[in-house]
């Protein structure tokens, strides 16, 4: 898929076959790693002091207010990223036709953290996530859980293990089983906002 252009019907097609795309020196190619990660919606930890935050108020969330601001804050990292510019344009576009979607935690009105991805059928493909305050995109990592969990999502695709996200109860199948559980999710008819 090497040279496919970014639009929003390419990026619909990817994500349906497996497929998402990153940006590696400049240039624009496409994965479907194996194994591939995810979080089992009905298995996901939540350590104890993120659901005591959580309870406690200290952080708003709100959904799709800062879509854009999320995925800059993503791709600000002093060690390099895969998020370039014509990969925010493609996402923007993706969000402003209802199909990706910003989960954030503000407090006092500052946007402290959040997270972005992709939702189809009843899968939702987590593409990125920041934090500018201790546990701010755990806090956001939680909320989406509970949100995918109550609209009847079946699949958290996270693509990549990290030691961060095994603590939450990552794990990573095989790309056949992967596009088995992708198929089925596919088939059921949810909304991430309404």
């Amino acid at each position: 898929m090497h040279g496919l252009p970014l639009t929003p019907e390419v990026l619909v097609a990817a994500y349906a076959n497996a497929i998402f795309p990153m940006d590696v020196e400049g240039s624009i190619h496409w994965f479907s790693p194996d194994p591939r990660a995810i979080i089992e919606l009905d298995a996901f930890h939540e350590p104890g002091n993120i659901a005591q935050l959580r309870r406690s108020g200290r952080f708003e969330i709100r959904i799709d207010t800062a879509f854009e601001d999320v995925i800059r804050a993503c791709a600000d990292r002093p060690e390099g990223t895969w998020i370039s510019e014509p990969i925010v344009k493609a996402y923007c576009q993706l969000h402003r036709l209802g199909t990706a979607h910003s989960v954030e935690s503000w407090r006092e009105g500052t946007l402290e953290g959040g997270l972005y991805g992709v939702a189809l059928g009843g899968a939702f493909f987590g593409e990125s996530m920041f934090y500018r305050s201790t546990d701010a995109s755990k806090v956001a990592l939680a909320a989406l859980v509970e949100r995918l969990r109550e609209r009847g999502y079946q699949l958290l695709d996270i693509q990549f293990l990290t030691p961060h996200l095994a603590k939450f109860g990552a794990v990573e199948i095989s790309r056949d089983d992967y596009t088995r559980r992708l198929k089925k999710a596919l088939r059921i008819t949810t909304r991430f906002v309404d």
